[in-house]
């Protein structure tokens, strides 16, 4: 892509844009903001970094011919490729060396955004944003909001790094900066200004074992200004006299800030040069020239405004919808689908089911910003970006003041069981009170979110994970290396977003789901599932060895063979975790039933030691218990009680009678009511019930979805337990093409159930 970069002067800036080429990109611009009054040294500011841009200040106000010749050291370098840099600065109306950085009515941030969208129009082709932030979210976070904005996509490939390593990377890497501010106990300006981070770094990592200092001053302990980087193909700046300036004399921290007074351009050898053949082809007007812009948002607020999409009428068609809702008062699923799917297409299918659950929350006095998660299934991932553009126009920051939704996305045999192409099931709070990570910035943390979802949604203690695929987050291509390799990577990132809320996923998970495309074989598919057995364990390990004492989860597993997955995935991993704060909790996995007296009988079942073996559960006493009961061909004979009709298999299709999958969906309400009564939850805790039924048994959910209602009917009257029932269902019928608890994923029926108390 071609890239804008952000610039302060600082070591941080300078690395960002050199790990912005590293992974492939151009920089083809510099832009920057510097403070309107040229008497103040550091603006009250959170967003900017003004210390070192002070110096440059000073150096491009005493050196007006050699501005250009400063910034257009980056042409023509080894690492650049000859590219040409345009350097775009913020300026007010008056002096031209004076830059316009000032705080506005309202958010500074929209400086940034009148300098982007300037930089955009002079270079259409700018696609995107380098930036220097290491752990600010209050700075990434705005540059992300400048960039959706104005369509530019934010890299932030210094974002989430560990400090330690990050700071010797750069000096191995020959960034040298000197300090031009410290403000941290421990750091004197009369020893440490003007001092080289290479000749700081023990110091600084002393200080961090000592006073918990952020290494990179991250917190304001110290700033720098770059002098020589690989980037800096023609010369190098060398100071050749400064003061220093005291903010504060504090004993224990005081702050002290260095004003150069005099400096000179020192060539470098001519290995660094290039050819001047290769020239690059954008930007070949006022190469390395510095543009002003006026400080105005006039014309651009048209740019800025959100479009509140709303769907249209469905021109008078009264469609038929499927909904089903589950009970729990506090936080419930609501799914739907057509009935009656339109000729338009998935497009259309999508806004129709989108617009119908959009009206669903608002009778229930909701909105999307209550939404805390959400499943779209689409019938053909070729469709994907069709879909995105849909699901866009409901789902907006907008709407979601509180963070947007986390989402997965996996193509699913909906028309082959008599589904519209589109099906979308949204987990719904009573409450806000969601903690959303959404990062939308290229980085090498984990993939990012360009887009209405968020990476993770924490609700009262269960955190929702949108579902990773085995991207490298730099790059954000697929690993090259097959099914094992994608795995790995996932669960990599799943591991960093977990890590963001203080917990692992080798150790808070409550379950997995693991989507396998089609693609894979069966011998891949087996190795996956022990590939991730080891990747947790080591994880595991590697916990305890770090002395982290928290209790470990045993989590459930859901392997499901769906056809395709986002970007030809083989792999797609969403984790459920467990977050809570506290250490008393007794957690329980598969086990001997609580229960003292004998379980009532329906149906003509009673308990069997051989049921265990359907079930996998993990219970955390009164608040959560997730499910997952399996029903193996195996098991069909004895829950049918005769044997299996010899047409049962055909071709890899199979034939179960009616009568024995009704039969079976009376076992499988049995024993999840058996299993929740047994550990104290009942049927109006449940979050969200699905059923992942295969296409090889040849049964519509038309067919199908009567015969777990009437299972639930029939239970309601034989027992005293009265749930609602009677309008819509609590569960989803989830068309797969294999389902399980293992990798075989060779299910007749797979069972799904979270609960949890309100």
């Amino acid at each position: 892509m071609k890239v804008v970069a952000l610039v302060s002067g600082g070591k941080d800036s300078c690395f960002a844009m050199m790990k912005a080429i590293h992974y492939g990109h151009e920089i083809v611009a510099l832009a920057n903001l510097m403070p309107l009054d040229d008497s103040v040294d550091e603006l009250d500011s959170y967003m900017y970094q003004t210390v070192c841009l002070f110096s440059i200040a000073f150096l491009t106000a005493n050196l007006k011919t050699k501005l250009c010749s400063f910034f257009q050291m980056l042409k023509n370098s080894d690492m650049t490729e000859n590219i040409s840099i345009n350097f775009c600065l913020l300026m007010t109306v008056g002096w031209h060396q004076e830059l316009g950085y000032k705080a506005t009515q309202g958010d500074e941030v929209e400086d940034l955004f009148i300098l982007l969208h300037e930089v955009k129009r002079q270079i259409p082709s700018v696609a995107a944003v380098s930036s220097g932030a290491i752990a600010s979210d209050y700075q990434r976070l705005r540059v992300e909001s400048v960039c959706s904005r104005l369509g530019l996509v934010s890299l932030a490939y210094l974002w989430k790094q560990d400090q330690s390593l990050l700071l010797q990377e750069m000096i191995t890497n020959e960034i040298v900066a000197v300090t031009v501010k410290v403000a941290a106990m421990g750091l004197d300006p009369a020893k440490h200004l003007g001092k080289e981070l290479a000749f700081l770094n023990a110091y600084l990592h002393k200080l961090k074992e000592l006073y918990g200092i952020n290494v990179c001053g991250e917190g304001g302990e110290y700033e720098t200004l770059t002098l020589d980087c690989p980037l800096f193909s023609n010369a190098r700046i060398v100071l050749d006299e400064y003061q220093v300036v005291m903010h504060s004399s504090d004993s224990i921290a005081p702050v002290g800030v260095l004003h150069p007074l005099a400096f000179h351009l020192e060539n470098k050898a001519d290995e660094y040069l290039r050819s001047q053949e290769k020239k690059h082809e954008i930007c070949t007007h006022k190469l390395g020239s510095v543009f002003e812009v006026q400080d105005s948002l006039e014309g651009f607020e048209a740019t800025c405004k959100p479009v509140n999409y709303r769907a249209d009428p469905i021109d008078g068609i009264e469609r038929k919808f499927n909904i089903s809702r589950t009970n729990n008062k506090g936080i419930f699923s609501i799914c739907c689908w057509l009935q009656d799917s339109s000729d338009a297409g998935l497009q259309e299918d999508l806004k129709i089911v989108l617009g119908k659950i959009e009206s669903q929350l608002l009778g229930l006095g909701f909105g999307w910003e209550n939404v805390v998660y959400i499943h779209l299934y689409i019938d053909d991932m070729n469709k994907f970006s069709e879909a995105n553009e849909t699901y866009v126009k409901f789902i907006t920051q907008d709407k979601c003041p509180f963070g947007v939704p986390s989402r997965s996305t996996v193509e699913m045999p909906l028309v082959e069981m008599g589904f519209s192409t589109a099906y979308v099931e949204v987990l719904v709070a009573d409450n806000k009170e969601k903690k959303v990570l959404h990062v939308q910035s290229i980085s090498c943390w984990a993939p990012s979110c360009i887009g209405p979802y968020s990476q993770a949604t924490l609700h009262e203690g269960i955190l929702h994970m949108a579902g990773q695929l085995g991207l490298d987050p730099p790059t954000m291509n697929l690993c090259k290396g097959g099914p094992g390799v994608e795995l790995e990577q996932a669960l990599e990132n799943s591991e960093a977003v977990a890590k963001c809320f203080n917990c692992s996923v080798s150790t808070s998970a409550i379950a997995f789901a693991i989507y396998c495309s089609r693609c894979i074989s069966s011998s891949e598919s087996l190795d996956i599932q022990e590939k991730q057995e080891t990747i947790l364990r080591q994880m595991k390990i590697s916990h305890l060895q770090e002395g982290d004492t928290i209790k470990a989860l045993d989590p459930l597993f859901l392997y499901v063979l769906v056809p395709d997955l986002p970007k030809r995935a083989c792999v797609e991993v969403k984790p459920i975790l467990y977050v809570e704060d506290g250490t008393d909790e007794a957690f329980e996995t598969v086990g001997e039933r609580s229960c003292s007296k004998p379980p009532p009988c329906y149906w003509g079942f009673k308990q069997e030691i051989w049921h265990d073996s359907c079930i996998q559960k993990c219970v955390i006493p009164g608040k959560i218990c997730a499910i997952i009961l399996s029903i193996t061909s195996e098991l069909v004979w004895k829950i049918c009680l005769d044997s299996v009709p010899a047409d049962y298999v055909n071709n890899n299709q199979y034939s179960i009678p009616k009568a024995h999958m009704e039969k079976i969906s009376k076992f499988c309400i049995y024993l999840l009511d058996q299993v929740m009564a047994d550990n104290g939850f009942t049927w109006e805790d449940i979050m969200s019930l699905r059923f992942y039924i295969p296409a090889r048994l040849q049964m519509s959910v038309q067919l199908l979805q009567p015969m777990f209602c009437n299972a639930l009917f029939e239970l309601s009257d034989m027992s005293d337990k009265k749930f609602k029932s009677c309008e819509e269902p609590i569960f989803n019928i989830v068309p797969v093409i294999g389902a399980g608890r293992s990798a075989t994923m060779d299910d007749v029926v797979t069972c799904e159930l979270m609960a949890r108390k309100s």
